[in-house]
């Protein structure tokens, strides 16, 4: 939101400090090829379902999203501790205490005693329509970026053929010039500034979604091999950049228990 803010912010400071009236900038026709078209070329290359989406995958790309890498190696650990102490149907007790919908999934798959390969393909399957959900929601941004651009320069086109149409007339030269240089103006402007950096951010959460998912995944299929705690940790901490590695001094047991210290990355 700084970023769009900001840069329309700027754009206007820079009609503000040429001298030129900001009114000048604006023009319906041109808002109307521009950003009806885009608008128009999208939902013909979609459904209406997926149309709906829109607000949620902007929600996604504009806010930060709580995917905490750190909890959820700590939740997997003590996890596997509690497995290895008490049982894996002693997760059960644990379930209404996970918010995360995908491991609670995998550690009720462990507690029904489901095979480890079975277990994989489970989530390995919701994962893969995971990651196609987001990529679904982020064609709609890319779409509309490449739609920008082009209803920019239709709305040029009719701008200079309405300029040339009108030649012999002076008066009306000038809104046809305005409604081609405008046009082009706009669609940059929705394209680079709104849609394409949209995009790209939707991009770059979905992967840190889909990394805390596969550490999830890895730990649980861990859990379920009845792995030693200490060594599941130091598994799931290579999902860390080495920096976090290096910061992560322990991780605690639950309470009462004594604290597993972890080895300082080197």
């Amino acid at each position: 939101m700084i970023g769009i803010v900001g840069g329309a912010l700027l754009m206007v400071q820079a009609v503000v400090m040429e001298g030129g009236p900001g009114s000048g900038f604006f023009d319906l026709p041109s808002v109307f090829i521009t950003g009806g078209g885009t608008i128009c070329a999208v939902l013909v290359s979609f459904t209406i379902e997926e149309i709906k989406t829109v607000p949620q995958v902007l929600r996604k790309a504009l806010f930060k999203q709580e995917h905490s890498i750190d909890e959820t190696l700590t939740t997997l650990v003590r996890l596997a501790e509690k497995a290895r102490r008490e049982g894996l149907l002693a997760l059960e007790d644990d379930l209404e205490n996970i918010e995360d919908n995908f491991m609670r999934k995998g550690i009720q798959l462990v507690v029904d005693g489901t095979d480890h390969n079975m277990v994989r393909d489970v989530l390995e399957t919701d994962l893969m329509y995971l990651e196609s959900r987001h990529a679904k929601g982020r064609s709609i941004l890319e779409a509309a970026a490449a739609s920008a651009p082009a209803f920019g320069m239709i709305g040029t086109l009719i701008g200079l053929v309405k300029m040339l149409s009108t030649l012999n007339e002076p008066s009306k030269v000038g809104p046809g010039m305005a409604t081609a240089l405008l046009t082009t103006l706009y669609g940059a402007v929705m394209a680079y500034l709104i849609f394409a950096p949209l995009a790209r951010k939707l991009a770059l959460n979905s992967k840190k979604e889909v990394l805390v998912r596969e550490m999830m995944l890895e730990g649980i299929l861990s859990i379920l091999s009845g792995q030693n705690p200490r060594i599941i940790q130091e598994k799931l901490k290579s999902f860390l950049p080495p920096q976090r590695q290096r910061e992560v001094e322990e991780i605690r047991r639950p309470s009462g228990s004594p604290a597993v210290s972890t080895v300082r990355a080197r």
